[in-house]
């Protein structure tokens, strides 16, 4: 083995005081979700050997989470893989096999799905009456049309008129309404239904953008997002997996559980600060009371790190960012993530005894009637429930018994989150006897439920681009502190990863992966000649 001797005493060399005392870099990553493990993952793959992963939950996954019920898995997180041609999550899931405990019926539609695709989506109204299969087909082509033109507005870089307040909510609705009611072929009755669906179709929306309501979605930015060629697949074992062999490589000691970090003290420049905190920990060695970040865990303990990775859900910076840095995160962080937006898409999964649905159905989608002219989509706390836009049949039905899994999302998922089992199971059976005129359908036997919004450690699902916000709002989040350019300090003291500082892939579980594996990236650039030298 080869090793070096560093020489320099000059302090504006960012790296001289480390490399100084002959040691290897201290980094310690913030959170053990995907984003985290894919960090420390190649960390270590690269010859850093002081990596430690701090987590605040029992369990390693963050967003992750599949839950078996018999012999079925669910996901009340991260569902599937978006693409699969490039897409690091689909490589890992398909290389470890993880693809091939699919039915021959599924692999002949081209992809592996929770959802039957032979099937059709019953789009029912609170009358109890279904929708005509051709007008759905009619709406629903209209409805993808105007959806493409909000693509445009980013990616051709169209101007955006003032009517439609730069959201992807007000755009659709205008715009749809607008040609439904120009429409000459269509009777009246068939014009109401079509600018009822208007609405559960921006509902759909909202869950799959993880945002209150397509309102606050910024049409000028809506196009950036990109999505990954291929078909989307699920992983029949769970999504768990993709965790379990991202950690498969990282020692046990490596990462701490039950380890919430209280606060993240950085830039060496302020050293009163600095050697406050180390005099808390009186068995602290000398040399790492000069460290460049002190990591304050929730225990009381310090922990002396070279460089921290913040992985935590832009949710919790949001709620958190005063108190979780010192000193306070620089006036453009800030404003990034006051204006990138976060909210809460939950699901509400019901087993029952016997489908009470036909074998074609793949879908059972809400459509209220009264909602034809409606403007917004928040409901006052009693009526929460009229925010579910679906329940889908989870297929194939020998692999996850008789199941729906209902979608909800915003404000309306806290006030769901908050009401008990009993209170959600009967609500969803009164909705789907009322919308399928069948009085009779029971309880379902089991519920199991999601409550992203209310968790304390994550307080969201994903992010999204908010009015107000662009994708330059994600590349602030996402970069280092303190910014080099003014700093003689050690650079990249706090770098930031997860799904929101993905540009592109926000939102999605490759981008938390290769969001870990960039600030990875940069580290290990920086300690290049080092590595090499003990290698």
């Amino acid at each position: 083995m080869q090793s070096c001797e560093i020489s320099g005493d000059s302090t504006d060399d960012p790296l001289s005081s480390g490399l100084r005392r002959k040691r290897q870099p201290r980094i310690v990553v913030i959170g053990a979700g995907l984003a985290g493990l894919s960090a420390a993952k190649a960390l270590l793959e690269s010859g850093f050997t002081d990596v430690t992963i701090l987590e605040a939950t029992d369990r390693i996954g963050g967003r992750v989470q599949s839950v078996k019920l018999g012999h079925a898995t669910f996901e009340l997180g991260a569902t599937w893989i978006h693409g699969s041609h490039g897409n690091p999550v689909y490589h890992l899931a398909e290389d470890n096999g993880l693809l091939e405990e699919t039915t021959d019926g599924e692999r002949s539609v081209g992809r592996i799905s929770l959802y039957s695709k032979n099937g059709v989506a019953y789009h029912l109204t609170n009358n109890g009456q279904r929708i005509p299969k051709d007008v759905v087909e009619e709406f629903s082509d209209l409805y993808n049309e105007v959806y493409n033109l909000t693509q445009e507005f980013f990616q051709r870089g169209k101007p955006v008129n003032a009517e439609s307040q730069n959201s992807v909510g007000v755009f659709t609705r205008d715009v749809v309404r607008k040609r439904v009611k120009a429409d000459p072929d269509d009777t009246e009755a068939v014009k109401r239904l079509k600018l009822a669906m208007i609405q559960q179709y921006l509902k759909v929306e909202s869950c799959e953008s993880s945002s209150h309501s397509m309102d606050e979605v910024s049409l000028s930015e809506f196009g950036e997002w990109t999505e990954i060629p291929g078909a989307h697949h699920i992983i029949p074992c769970g999504f768990i997996k993709i965790v379990e062999i991202l950690a498969r490589s990282i020692p046990e000691s490596v990462i701490q559980l039950r380890k919430p970090v209280k606060c993240i003290h950085w830039n060496q420049s302020v050293s009163k600060e600095i050697e406050r905190v180390a005099d808390h920990n009186s068995d602290l060695p000398e040399e790492d009371k000069g460290s460049n970040v002190f990591v304050e865990c929730e225990d009381c303990e310090f922990i002396p790190a070279d460089h921290v990775i913040v992985t935590v859900s832009l949710g919790v910076l949001k709620k958190r960012h005063e108190s979780l840095f010192h000193p306070r995160l620089p006036e453009e962080k800030v404003m990034a993530i006051e204006k990138l937006g976060i909210n809460t898409t939950d699901k509400i999964f019901l087993e029952f005894e016997e489908p009470f649905w036909s074998s074609e159905c793949n879908s059972i989608q809400f459509v209220w009637e009264d909602e034809a002219e409606s403007e917004s989509l928040t409901y006052p706390e009693e009526l929460w429930y009229k925010k579910i836009c679906s329940f889908d049949v989870l297929y194939p039905p020998e692999r996850y018994g008789h199941v729906l899994s209902g979608w909800i999302c915003g404000e309306e998922a806290l006030i769901m989150e908050k009401c008990d089992d009993e209170t959600v199971a009967e609500t969803c059976t009164e909705m789907l006897r009322k919308f399928t005129g069948n009085p009779n359908i029971p309880k379902p036997r089991r519920i199991l439920r999601s409550s992203w919004g209310s968790n304390p450690n994550f307080r969201g699902s994903y992010s999204y681009t908010q009015v107000g916000s662009s994708g330059a709002d994600v590349e602030k989040l996402a970069k280092p502190l303190p910014y080099a350019e003014s700093s003689k300090t050690t650079p990249m003291q706090v770098m930031f990863s997860g799904e929101a500082t993905h540009r592109k892939y926000y939102s999605t579980t490759h981008g938390a992966v290769l969001s870990g594996q960039r600030e990875a990236a940069h580290l290990i650039e920086m300690y290049q000649d080092l590595l090499q030298c003990r290698s």
